[in-house]
């Protein structure tokens, strides 16, 4: 088993992160603080969200740039509280969209942009920071840019992050055979320090290795691991059935459930349309949207299912 601490990410305490409004220092336990805030509107639960109003709870974001700066903000704040499983999603073609609004390969390039974009705050450590692709292909795509048709290409082509996937590409991983599969001890080093997984939803087999390196490698190491875009709700919900993928029903039970939601934004759409908006190390809130705005009807200190939270708090 490896044994080596990640010093070099600890070191990355000893400086500080700038992006616009937000100033943290990465690995403490420091907020960030928003300058801007919208008014909050009690609709539902008063009492509780009066109180959740004075903890200054960071605002819905209002484009991209400031849904990065927050997501970059709530991973370190998660990360310098020693999680080791942590997740980080929110909808790539609209900040209100919902996934499956654009079409899958498109998706996946808008993630591979923000990834980009998001790992910035790494950039100090990026030697010993191993960015996971879901597989050869989609590694091969961020190096070189072949197959992306937006204005930029290669999002990935010149960097010091140890880029690696976690499949092969094959007939068979289509139908969820790993065919030829690779041993995920194997695509590691002594010197990792930390794991970013890029969006691993296209084959139930992506997660399946996330966990094996989780299990095989990482967690002795004390290396942690942040999946990007990952779909984990599709597990978390039953989606895969568990008599025809039981590897995903173990991990919904086993895995899943260790994941620290450090940055999370998933819509409802609809007549009683809304978001569950979370930004560690703040607490869940349900935000019911009646045109633009956006009304706070409730908080919670544990992630609430999505089910409850449509038809029972929207």
């Amino acid at each position: 088993m490896r044994t080596v601490q990640p010093e070099g990410i600890q070191a990355l305490a000893n400086t500080r992160l700038s992006a616009g409004a937000w100033k943290v220092k990465p690995f403490s336990r420091e907020r960030p603080v928003q300058r801007r805030r919208q008014a909050i509107r009690c609709s539902q639960d008063p009492q509780r969200v009066s109180a959740a109003s004075q903890q200054h709870l960071q605002t819905f974001p209002v484009d991209y740039p400031t849904a990065l700066r927050q997501a970059q903000a709530a991973t370190l704040a998660a990360l310098g509280d020693g999680h080791q499983l942590i997740e980080v999603e929110f909808p790539t073609s609209s900040l209100q969209g919902v996934s499956g609004d654009a079409e899958g390969a498109n998706e996946m390039t808008y993630s591979m942009g923000f990834l980009r974009q998001f790992c910035r705050s790494f950039q100090q450590n990026a030697a010993a920071t191993r960015i996971f692709f879901p597989d050869k292909k989609e590694m091969e795509v961020a190096r070189t840019g072949k197959g992306i048709e937006e204005e930029g290409g290669a999002v990935f082509d010149v960097t010091k992050f140890q880029l690696d996937y976690l499949t092969t590409p094959s007939g068979f991983l289509d139908i969820g055979i790993d065919y030829g599969k690779t041993d995920i001890t194997t695509r590691t080093c002594e010197t990792d320090e930390l794991y970013i997984i890029a969006y691993p939803h296209f084959n139930v087999n992506e997660i399946i290795a996330v966990d094996e390196l989780y299990q095989r490698v990482a967690k002795a190491a004390g290396s942690p691991i942040v999946v990007f875009n990952g779909e984990l709700d599709r597990i978390r919900s039953g989606y895969y059935p568990p008599f025809v993928y039981p590897k995903l029903g173990k991990l919904a039970r086993s895995f899943i459930p260790h994941f620290e939601s450090a940055y999370y934004i998933h819509n409802f759409k609809g007549s009683r349309g809304g978001v569950l908006f979370r930004a560690y190390p703040d607490p869940w809130q349900v935000l019911s949207r009646r045109g633009d705005s956006l009304t706070l009807v409730h908080t919670q200190d544990t992630m609430p299912v999505l089910k409850d939270v449509a038809l029972n708090i929207l």
